[in-house]
């Protein structure tokens, strides 16, 4: 992953991040916030994967069902945050993948493998997104201070 830090607006910091060939999304860019000790940005990107897992949240069971894309897939739509939980950074990601027929396959992103390129567009603040466990729905959700 090249990254390519486009600067300042205000008191956020943007950076472009260039994923190449075999690169996992999500590892490299929890890595990156690590890096750089983000607490609170957002992103958006585009590219294409060589294969995919989503997911989709069943709030009855409170358990993710995977969804498998083992196919070369166009990332159409790529949106996401990056907060704190448990003092790591906790990145969510949605996106839209498109298939060769032109149908599509959309949910939670748990990994996505790149081919050729995934162009993601980063903004840092000078803030914290915390999340914390909520009971009701069994997710780390945004929180500013517990659960209420």
């Amino acid at each position: 992953m090249d990254v390519i830090e486009l600067g300042r607006r205000g008191s956020a910091l943007e950076w472009a991040l260039i994923f190449r060939t075999d690169d996992e999304v999500i590892s490299l860019l929890r890595e990156h916030a690590r890096k750089t000790g983000i607490r609170a940005a957002d992103f958006r990107a585009l590219g294409a994967f060589r294969e995919a897992r989503l997911a989709f949240y069943d709030p009855e069971t409170k358990q993710y069902d995977e969804i498998p894309v083992n196919q070369q897939v166009e990332v159409t739509s790529l949106t996401g945050d990056i907060g704190v939980n448990d003092g790591e950074p906790a990145v969510h990601v949605h996106c839209v993948l498109g298939r060769r027929d032109g149908s599509a396959v959309t949910g939670h992103l748990v990994e996505g493998i790149v081919r050729p390129t995934l162009e993601l567009f980063l903004t840092a603040y000078d803030a914290e997104l915390p999340r914390h466990h909520d009971e009701e729905s069994g997710l780390a959700l945004i929180r500013r201070g517990g659960n209420g």
